[in-house]
């Protein structure tokens, strides 16, 4: 038997014992750890139990064909030996790939931010691009999508947007997008057929609560002020607009979509949560990848994840050095064969790095 997870039945049952007494309850925190712990070893433990029942069935087909003379029983069980060879070797990889790290995110909601970078006015305009691109690629994975706060630029333009992405599997579907984005193209306002280069970046923030971060009341700067503007709505005339800075990280958060003080106060906590967790997350993964055998990505994150190529009609991504021709299309709708094929190279990246840490 190449796998004894027996040790991962046990630490499955005992969750499922811990969870079952209702003094637990007391302690939401430990409820949610314990849930989500037991959430990540479901997959494994079920395709343990099935791998168990193929192997026990393997060698019930071994020993009849050792002892049995009967030549219709023997070749039943050839059958049956062939079927469970077969399952079991089918099931071995599905279970390798379930051994896998997974990332604790990779069901929560989120909050995307998408910020115009250096490039000016043709930096904004690929803002609002891009931002409609992850609007329509969360449509079509059925997440439901809204926009919670924009700026815009003198021009009408987008500076910044943050949309929040509400399912299953948001995170782990969005995360790959978090960086530098480039593009290369001939602005609509430029005379001489000259390419310019701007950048974008995006941020993919988990969406958190106070039982994952706490912020102190004491902790936040916050002020009232009026809001400038507000998207498809009409603009507020009274001081409605919330500025909430976190005082030990300097993080800030400006809101101003809700209709009133209380719904942007309550929004910008919740994304000043997200941004903080955030943040504390890439400390402790750049921690880690510094111990670690084998990276993820070839590279530096600091520098760009993807190149959208306007004049050659391509899109690079530069972790996984592949290119995607037709950009209208991959900002319509083809958006998810490119993180389709990041998904794969970060489980083969896994699978490496695991198989050199088990030499």
């Amino acid at each position: 038997m190449k796998f004894n997870l027996d040790n991962l039945l046990s630490e499955y049952d005992k969750l499922q014992e811990e969870l079952s007494n209702p003094e637990i309850f007391k302690d939401q925190k430990k409820v949610r750890e314990l849930s989500s712990r037991k959430k990540q070893l479901e997959e494994s433990v079920e395709l343990y139990k099935e791998y168990k029942k193929a192997y026990e069935s393997l060698q019930e087909a071994v020993d009849i064909l050792y002892n049995e003379k009967d030549e219709d029983m023997r070749e039943l069980a050839k059958m049956q030996k062939d079927e469970s060879e077969t399952l079991i070797t089918e099931l071995e990889e599905k279970i390798k790939y379930s051994l896998l790290p997974k990332d604790n995110d990779d069901d929560k909601n989120i909050m995307l931010e998408v910020r115009a970078g250096t490039g000016w006015e043709e930096a904004s305009l690929f803002a609002g691009e891009l931002a409609k691109s992850y609007m329509i690629f969360a449509q079509n994975e059925w997440f439901g999508i809204e926009v919670v706060e924009q700026t815009l630029s003198e021009t009408g333009w987008v500076k910044e947007v943050i949309m929040e992405v509400k399912w299953d599997g948001a995170y782990k579907r969005f995360k790959y997008e978090s960086w530098v984005h480039r593009v290369q193209r001939i602005p609509e306002t430029e005379s001489k057929w000259r390419v310019h280069t701007s950048a974008i970046t995006v941020a993919i923030m988990p969406e958190v609560d106070e039982l994952d971060i706490e912020i102190k009341e004491e902790d936040l700067d916050v002020k009232a002020c009026r809001a400038s503007w507000a998207w498809g709505q009409h603009v507020n005339k009274t001081d409605s607009a919330i500025h909430m800075t976190h005082i030990p990280t300097w993080v800030s958060v400006f809101c101003q979509e809700g209709r009133s003080q209380h719904k942007n106060r309550e929004r910008a906590l919740q994304i000043l949560r997200s941004k903080i967790y955030t943040m504390e997350e890439e400390r402790r993964v750049r921690e880690r990848w510094e111990q670690r055998l084998a990276q993820v990505w070839s590279g530096d994150r600091s520098e760009k994840i993807r190149t959208y190529n306007f004049p050659q009609d391509r899109v690079t991504d530069h972790r996984i050095g592949q290119n995607f021709s037709g950009i209208p299309q991959i900002m319509m709708w083809k958006l998810g064969h490119i993180v389709d094929a990041l998904a794969v190279a970060d489980e083969q990246a896994k699978l490496e790095a695991a198989s050199k840490i088990n030499e």
